[in-house]
């Protein structure tokens, strides 16, 4: 014996009898501590303890130990993986082990505390090394047990993978869209050893030797007959629908698609004639199921005797199973599968015939006792859920974790230059340098920005009196202002006195039940009230309404004082504008300067329009708004006069003789 398979023997048997201790004492640390004595590389000293971890573990099943002492090894073997002194893959070995060697109903107890640490196969250390592991174990287990025997411990094993695999783990996915071809419904296809047609009792039956399996109803007898005359022929169309359900690939092709068709419309015409009323022995089946002491129920695939054709057509539970295979066809039917054949495309025909059928069987869902209604939507929801999920396939099964960058790559910020003395300034004022003598002198006006923009002086709202003052002197009849030439009429100075109005006058959230056709005539009674409440010399001007109370004298030398002043004093008006426009053309930029219009005035003009006609009349109206009652014809004149424009002068003076 070579010296280094000694030692290494000699390690195990250490190992293995301080296994045996940790196990009574249920400690990691003799393992812990043996392992740091012995001499030998860390991974050596791993294999080693992996081999003593197994080897105790066969002891205990050659002895036909308790399925608690198994479960105390794997344990055992956890911590050490915890602890850096075993192998990660060790805990996984030591489970195939034990479900190898076992029976059934202790693989049980096995898989249960297998179930119980899913979060601990999740975590980091034991994920990666473990998964296939798992799985293969798992698969294992399938394929020794029975899906009728073991239905429920089936069921454990599929949701354990589902909790223990992400999402989008491709081992777990279907992603060709591939079926299951041997699910073969078989059933009795010759015609003449069919019992159909013959009636015989359901004593009979059980002398005959007929086994009457878990679940049935054999042991009761039924509640209803069926009215539909049951034959061979019914019996053969219903189950050979079962193989376009198991390869729907079936209904491309015309000749098959036709067998369908015809099948179908039979069995569902069965379903229409025949309606299920009486539901007592489901609503019994139905409770017996909610009772918490039956723990195991046994649920066959198709039981395709011909006995028992009249029983299933009288369940409800077997006519919404065979309904629901129908939308799950009509489903991949119609859907965008990706991984579907390029002749794999319904006609016109095929699809207006699966949307009748399609509402056909929601209705005969809700016709079905128990809750039709409520399990007519909730197939309609699971349905639409998984159209989600085909979609999610289609799209390559992206993750829906989303991964965030590596910290390496993100770019780290740039690190800011300190800013130099000179800006912060020197001496006692701490003047700050702005690099501009404006800027410096406008930056150090207040050492606090936020007070800044506090002070009184930023403050820019006018007063009722300032703002409203021309408005008032020209309500005033006295001044003899036409209604045309009026402030309150410019939609510009409307707009910002109804601004002003609702933040510093208490009338204009005052309720009235005055009606105004228009803004100017709402503005002028406004006017009329802030004339009487504010302060003189305001309160001292007449408005229309004392005018009317004046002597007849006195209107008939308001009427002479308001005749048209001379044509050099008028307002220059909206038709005058249009016409010196039209007039104008590109020349307006000529005139703009002796209007007094700034260079950044001229380019929004440019940038407004193109046609220079609309440039000309932006000009003036520009011009007009600005001026108010200064936009005098006498005003216009001497800027085109100015400007060398003497023939649109001439014009204009011609307008105006005429307008008067």
């Amino acid at each position: 014996m070579s010296p280094g398979l000694f030692q290494f023997n000699e390690a195990r048997q250490k190992f293995s009898i301080c296994t045996k201790e940790a196990l009574n004492s249920k400690n990691v640390k003799p393992l812990i501590l043996i392992f740091s004595q012995l001499s030998g590389g860390e991974t050596e000293k791993k294999t080693t303890l992996d081999q003593a971890f197994r080897g105790v573990l066969e002891e205990k099943i050659l002895e036909q130990g308790e399925c608690e002492d198994f479960l105390s090894i794997i344990s055992l073997s956890i911590n050490g993986v915890t602890e850096g002194i075993c192998s990660a893959t060790t805990p996984f070995l030591l489970l195939g082990d034990v479900l190898d060697c076992l029976p059934l109903d202790q693989c049980d107890r096995i898989f249960t505390f297998v179930e119980k640490n899913v979060g601990t196969w999740k975590s980091a250390t034991f994920y990666s090394a473990g998964k296939n592991y798992l799985l293969r174990m798992c698969n294992d287990l399938l394929r020794r047990l029975s899906k009728s025997q073991n239905t429920v411990f089936c069921g454990r094993i599929q949701l354990f993978l589902a909790r223990l695999f992400p999402l989008s783990e491709k081992s777990g996915l279907n992603l060709q869209s591939q079926f299951n071809l041997e699910n073969v419904t078989v059933f009795n296809t010759n015609e003449q050893d069919s019992t159909l047609g013959l009636k015989v009792s359901h004593t009979e039956d059980r002398e005959d030797g007929m086994e009457v399996e878990e679940g049935e109803t054999g042991d009761e007898e039924p509640t209803t007959t069926c009215s539909v005359p049951i034959d061979y022929n019914l019996y053969r169309k219903f189950w050979s629908l079962q193989d376009f359900f198991r390869n729907p690939l079936q209904c491309y092709e015309k000749i098959s698609w036709k067998t369908f068709l015809k099948h179908s419309d039979e069995v569902l015409d069965v379903f229409r004639s025949y309606k299920l009323d009486d539901m007592q022995a489901s609503k019994k089946k139905h409770e017996e199921l909610k009772s918490p002491g039956e723990e195991h129920v046994y649920f066959a695939k198709f039981l395709t005797s011909e006995k028992l054709m009249d029983l299933q057509l009288n369940d409800s539970n077997f006519r919404r199973h065979i309904l629901l295979q129908y939308l799950i066809l009509f489903q991949y039917l119609k859907g965008q599968v990706k991984f579907k054949s390029s002749y794999c495309v319904l006609t016109d025909e095929q699809s207006l015939w699966i949307e009748d059928t399609t509402k056909a069987v929601y209705q005969l869902f809700k016709e079905t006792p128990p809750d039709g209604e409520n399990f007519s939507s909730m197939v309609e929801h699971i349905l639409h859920s998984e159209e989600n999920w085909i979609a999610w396939k289609n799209e390559g099964c992206p993750s829906f974790v989303k991964e965030r960058p590596p910290e390496s790559k993100v770019p780290k910020p740039a690190r800011k230059r300190p800013a130099p003395e000179d800006f912060f300034g020197k001496g006692p004022g701490k003047k700050v340098l702005m690099g501009n003598e404006e800027l410096t002198r406008l930056w150090n006006l207040c050492p606090d920005n936020m007070e800044a923009c506090k002070s009184e002086s930023r403050e820019f709202m006018p007063t009722l009196e300032e703002f409203f003052e021309e408005a008032i002197e020209q309500a005033d009849p006295e001044n003899m202002v036409e209604e045309e030439y009026k402030v309150v009429n410019n939609s510009n100075y409307g707009w910002r006195a109804l601004r002003l109005l609702a933040r510093r006058s208490p009338h204009f959230f005052q309720p009235t039940n005055q009606q105004f056709k228009s803004l100017p005539e709402y503005l002028d009674n406004m006017v009329i009230k802030l004339a009487k409440e504010l302060p003189p010399p305001s309160e001292e001007i007449k408005t229309a309404e004392d005018e009317d109370e004046e002597e007849d004298n006195d209107d008939a030398l308001l009427k002479e004082s308001t005749e048209s002043p001379d044509v050099q004093t008028k307002l220059v008006t909206g038709e005058q504008i249009d016409i010196l426009a039209n007039k104008l053309g590109e020349q307006w930029k000529v005139l703009a300067p002796h209007f007094e219009m700034k260079e950044s005035d001229i380019r929004g003009i440019e940038s407004d329009s193109e046609d220079v006609k609309m440039r000309a009349k932006l000009l003036l109206v520009a011009w007009h708004d600005r001026e108010g009652l200064q936009a005098t014809v006498e005003n216009f004149l001497s800027a085109l006069i100015d400007a060398g424009l003497t023939e649109l002068a001439e014009i204009l003076t011609n307008e105006a003789d005429s307008i008067s």
